[in-house]
């Protein structure tokens, strides 16, 4: 392995699929970047297609590669880090995605929210998962697919559907596919299920089953720095083992040596999402965060953290250029906002998706006050 001298890390994000290339030293040699298109059937709805997210590795894995002058013989190891709640459900024989990936986002589980709220309300599974019942999650966004995709809950109750966020359904493909694909997630992204207990890091049936979700239907869940398979024969990384995986909030505070406890990060993008280690220690917060896994390396004890999510930030700049027209490009909104002493008072509320931490307000919609 000592002539292997660098790692390729695939970001599978909310927007886009970037490869990046690191040497030993951590310095970035070399990237590759492809946006995907974002879907909207209806308001409230976003979608992602899975097969096209796919594709877009595949492509961003060569361009790094290139851009390099590297081979597969170059790469020591791979890591992948992604889009968190966004879930995909695939035929595990076939390959085949049932339906689009549904965003983080998408808030069309709300029904499915309340319903499993009427019993014990929202904070029903908080002191086993560390969340409360929010569309935000995969849980309900794998209920939804069974209960209106036709045929998926008989085929998943046959055992042919597997449900993974984009991690695990990148970690597939890499390691195989329906040739023995690894189906595997690690505990920063299972935590953002609904479904993991947070002190045994194992699914919990008596949760799945109120959900109505199969077991058979969920990945293995690993450590975030393990050897979880091998990547196969038709890919330009042959034979690379696939050695982490984190979820990318959490991913960005382990890149910045955020370790100990009170350390914390705040990671700026299509939302904003500031992680807060608290070591080892489960803390439960009573002011509306989250309490999440923040990463576990191979055997060694699980460190926890607490999280403040708005889903809404970075988008609302796009928002503003694509949807409104009112600039052309994300950097004049600098420009402007400098151009003014003040806001004289007036403020614009994100909530597009509802109100994140520490509302959870799904009810909530975005408003210009003032």
């Amino acid at each position: 392995m000592s002539d292997k001298k660098y790692v390729l890390a695939i970001d599978q994000g909310t927007t886009s699929s970037r490869a990046i290339i690191f040497d030993h030293a951590g310095t970035i040699v070399s990237t590759g970047q492809k946006e995907h298109e974002q879907i909207f059937p209806k308001a409230g709805w976003v979608e992602h297609d899975p097969k096209e997210i796919w594709d877009n590795v595949r492509e961003v894995i060569g361009l790094a590669l290139s851009k390099a002058d590297l081979t597969r013989h170059d790469i020591a190891a791979v890591g992948i880090t992604n889009q968190r709640e966004t879930a995909v459900v695939w035929n595990k024989n076939t390959g085949e995605p049932v339906y689009n990936a549904i965003v983080w986002q998408d808030t069309r589980t709300q029904a499915i929210v309340d319903r499993l709220a009427a019993d014990g309300g929202v904070e029903r599974f908080k002191p086993i998962v560390g969340l409360p019942l929010a569309t935000y999650f995969s849980g309900t966004k794998i209920v939804w697919i069974l209960e209106n995709v036709e045929g998926a809950r008989e085929a998943a109750e046959a055992g042919d559907l597997i449900f993974g966020t984009t991690d695990t359904w990148v970690l597939w493909n890499l390691t195989g596919g329906t040739e023995g694909g690894v189906h595997a997630t690690d505990v920063t992204n299972a935590s953002r299920t609904l479904f993991m207990d947070l002190e045994t890091l194992e699914w919990r049936d008596d949760i799945l089953e109120a959900f109505g979700v199969p077991k058979s239907m969920l990945p293995a869940i690993k450590s975030s720095s393990e050897v979880y398979g091998t990547v196969e024969s038709s890919n330009l990384l042959r034979e690379v083992p696939v050695a982490g995986i984190l979820g990318d909030q959490q991913a960005a505070t382990f890149g910045q040596a955020a370790f100990d406890a009170g350390e914390s990060k705040n990671t700026y993008g299509t939302g904003n999402f500031l992680i807060f280690n608290t070591d080892t220690e489960i803390v439960h917060s009573k002011n509306g965060l989250l309490t999440t896994l923040g990463y576990k390396l191979g055997d060694q004890p699980a460190h926890y953290a607490l999280e403040g999510s708005i889903a809404v930030t970075g988008s609302l700049i796009q928002w503003l250029r694509d949807n409104l027209g009112i600039i052309s490009s994300a950097p004049e909104v600098e420009t402007l906002a400098a151009s003014v002493e003040d806001n004289g008072g007036a403020y614009f509320v994100p909530a597009f998706s509802g109100l994140f931490a520490p509302y959870w307000r799904p009810d909530a919609r975005g408003a210009l006050v003032g």
